[in-house]
């Protein structure tokens, strides 16, 4: 794929915090967010001025350049891959890895797979289920409870997933309400949101990305446990991965929509990564960013040197106190 030198936008410039122009490697059709992206109905609450007063105010203290407080987090989902002996040996990659300590890192292998890897892999990596059910079990054929979950070890769940949103079809308040019953049985929830291709042309990146936002923050009642995971549409599994700088405007988008929706502490607190086509080339940049907090990552998941590499990206992150 052609890499061609272009630039945010103003208003690109203004989400990202920057106030002069910077060159970005990164197709033409995926530059930036064109500015009608802007334009929302006053329920968002976005204003590009919030956006940087609410960077302004951001703590200095820490070594690690991250505008949220949390720890750095990685997040490994397998979907439907694997068999026994090559989950075997992924395992045995990642229990002989050296990772750093300062990430919190969680894997989700298929359902049939995930007392496998609980029984083999090392104690320093959790285990996520890829879906739950939205209440108790019961006669719900083919469904998981967050209580048979819990029961085998798992500590978190990965809930709003594209394909689950456009191959499944589950919208916003369905998942939603799986997010709340998840949180009340005492797992950690990531929560993914992302637009679709079409939508990002559109200008409607914001827009899309704040309704599923706000299905969660209408369920639930506390996001203790939650890590958002912004994961554009158009790169997962494509190859096509959003450059640095589009990556951090949408999530900076996000941390001022929580801040102005659910509170500032929320907004501090939670973690939002970004996931699409991550790999062990290009998360070193991603991670530099300052409200990128983490990865959910796909297909380089399934390599264990490489999840590895993803993971120790934390350190492009450090910078001298």
């Amino acid at each position: 794929m052609a890499m061609v030198s272009t630039s945010l936008t103003p208003a690109a410039s203004q989400l990202s915090g920057h106030k002069s122009t910077i060159a970005v490697a990164s197709p033409p059709l995926f530059s930036s967010l064109s500015r009608s992206s802007l334009k929302f109905d006053s329920s968002s609450s976005f204003t590009t001025h919030s956006v940087n007063s609410f960077s302004s105010s951001r703590r200095c203290s820490s070594i690690v350049a991250m505008a949220g407080t949390g720890k750095f987090f990685v997040g490994g989902n397998w979907k439907c891959n694997g068999t026994k002996d090559s989950i075997k040996q992924l395992v045995s990659d990642l229990n002989s890895a050296t990772l750093e300590p300062d990430v919190d890192v969680v894997v989700g292998p298929p359902f049939v797979y995930i007392d496998q890897v609980k029984s083999s892999l090392t104690d320093r990596i959790e285990i996520a289920a890829q879906n739950s059910w939205i209440g108790k079990g019961g006669a719900f054929t083919g469904e998981i409870s967050a209580e048979q979950l819990k029961d085998i070890g798992c500590k978190w769940v990965i809930l709003g997933h594209s394909e689950r949103r456009h191959v499944i079809g589950e919208d916003d308040q369905f998942i939603g309400k799986k997010a709340a019953y998840a949180l009340g049985q005492n797992l950690g929830v990531i929560a993914c949101i992302g637009e679709l291709l079409e939508e990002r042309e559109a200008g409607k990146t914001f827009e899309v990305c704040f309704k599923q936002l706000k299905a969660y923050a209408d369920a639930v009642s506390s996001w203790d446990n939650i890590v958002i995971a912004y994961e554009p549409v158009w790169a997962i599994g494509t190859g096509k991965v959003a450059s640095p700088e589009q990556a951090q405007e949408v999530h900076v988008a996000v941390r001022d929509w929580l801040s102005k929706n659910v509170s500032p502490d929320v907004a501090s607190n939670t973690r939002i990564i970004y996931g699409g086509s991550v790999n062990a080339g290009n998360s070193a940049d991603l991670a530099k960013k300052e409200d990128i907090d983490g990865f959910l990552v796909g297909g380089a998941s399934l390599k264990g040197s490489d999840f590895a590499t993803i993971i120790n990206s934390v350190t492009a992150k450090k910078v001298a106190a």
